[in-house]
């Protein structure tokens, strides 16, 4: 792979990185905490919403993160012609 190519994937991979910490900070710091408030307003079976969210949405969302960043690299190493065999 040529430096250019090279130097392109590592730029989209970490645009990707960032964008989906970004999304996990919002969801654990901007749900759990600073719109706890707010979002305990709303009930989502039987529990305050931002309890909820503090507690196991939080998690869900990095579990379903995990998957979404796996895939997207996959694709991206497939785009590259670095995938693995």
């Amino acid at each position: 792979m040529s430096p250019e190519r090279a130097r392109e994937y590592w730029r989209r991979n970490l645009s990707l990185m960032l964008k989906l910490l970004i999304v996990w900070f919002v969801v654990s710091f901007g749900c759990g905490i600073i719109l706890v408030d707010e979002l305990n307003q709303i009930r989502l079976g039987g529990y305050k919403l931002g309890f909820w969210f503090a507690q196991q949405g939080s998690i869900y969302v990095f579990v379903l993160l995990i998957f979404y960043y796996t895939r997207r690299m996959a694709a991206l190493d497939r785009e590259f012609g670095v995938e693995e065999d």
